[in-house]
């Protein structure tokens, strides 16, 4: 089993684009790799937060993620800054990687351009992405091309660790490798469906959340985006015909059959739409009951959280120790 790490960030909503794409591919692969799913809420504070607001938003995703089937006994959940490790280990990897290697990272400069405010953090936060990955001696990291780059930087930092402060016979850090995600369903937005889903706040009728009740999901199924053309064919690379294949695509992903054959079962839209709609409902109901049960229930949601982090500390602080021998730190 290949130890794979994947993280999320606690301060959007898990609309369908994120579940279809990327965690449904999660709970696949549970019994394939040993898996560590992390709640960033260290990178979230990279930008200004509301302390009460995101303190509940990881709480509440913890939630939702264990309720979407990440099985807390059959893989590591937790929440990042419940494992103080992961600070830890980022200031060693801020003296590691360089001012330049940083300067040169692509999202930091989207990114920065689009706040008045610019933290150091957000200059920084590869190098705690890279003490995420590597306090978990992770071997693969399955992340789209936008963390390619960053991915990258932290090979470069552990193999440049390795050589500084390890024997060639006994290196201190696993060097991970960048893994492309396994295909999950492209979901696009449904007012635009040229583009791919995001969060809500973008496109609120476009976008279909995890938690949307059965009624809402309804309604912006039904106002869905097609075209003039009165035919329901599956073409993913007719640009004319995106609204009818992202249906066509949703429908596959959440009922399991073949797109082309879906497609043939139609004559008109609205039954499309309405059966999209069902399909849908009837797929996230039961996460919807389960994620209801965990915030009903405080105290074992404490309980699964608190687990998740004893979980991950125990392989971080032995990593962490490693890293703070080979260096010089700490009364080892």
């Amino acid at each position: 089993m290949a130890r794979v790490f994947s993280g999320i960030q606690p301060t959007g909503e898990v609309h369908l684009g994120n579940y279809l794409g990327a965690i449904v591919n999660w709970v696949r692969d549970l019994d394939v790799d040993d898996s560590t799913f992390c709640v960033v809420d260290l990178h979230a504070i990279t930008i200004p937060q509301d302390p009460g607001i995101l303190r509940s938003k990881s709480r509440n995703l913890t939630a939702l993620l264990i309720a979407c089937g990440i099985d807390p006994e059959r893989c590591t959940l937790f929440v990042q800054s419940h494992v103080p490790e992961h600070a830890q280990l980022a200031w060693i990897m801020q003296s590691v990687v360089s001012y330049g290697e940083l300067g040169r990272m692509t999202q930091f400069k989207d990114k920065s351009d689009q706040h008045d405010f610019v933290s150091a953090g957000l200059f920084t936060y590869p190098a705690l992405q890279a003490a995420d990955i590597l306090l978990y001696d992770t071997e693969k990291v399955p992340v789209g091309a936008d963390q390619k780059q960053h991915i990258e930087l932290c090979r470069d930092a552990a193999e440049r660790f390795n050589r500084r402060f390890a024997a060639d016979d006994d290196p201190v850090f696993v060097v991970p490798v960048h893994s492309t995600p396994a295909a999950g369903a492209r979901v696009m937005d449904l007012q635009n469906p040229t583009k791919k889903m995001s969060k809500s706040l973008d496109s609120p009728q476009g976008t279909v959340l995890v938690l949307d009740e059965p009624k809402a999901v309804e309604k912006k199924f039904k106002r869905a985006v097609t075209d003039s053309e009165a035919v329901v064919r599956y073409a993913p690379d007719d640009p004319d015909k995106a609204g009818v294949t992202n249906l066509l695509s949703i429908l596959s992903a959440v009922t399991g059959a073949d797109p082309d054959s879906l497609a043939g079962k139609y004559e008109q839209y609205g039954p499309l739409k309405a059966d999209c709609a069902a399909a849908v409902i009837e797929h996230v109901v039961p996460i919807q009951q389960r994620y209801a049960e965990l915030v009903d229930d405080p105290a074992e949601l404490d309980r699964l959280i608190a687990a998740g982090a004893a979980k991950a500390h125990a392989k971080a602080a032995e990593v962490l120790a490693r890293a703070e021998r080979a260096i010089g730190l700490g009364a080892h």
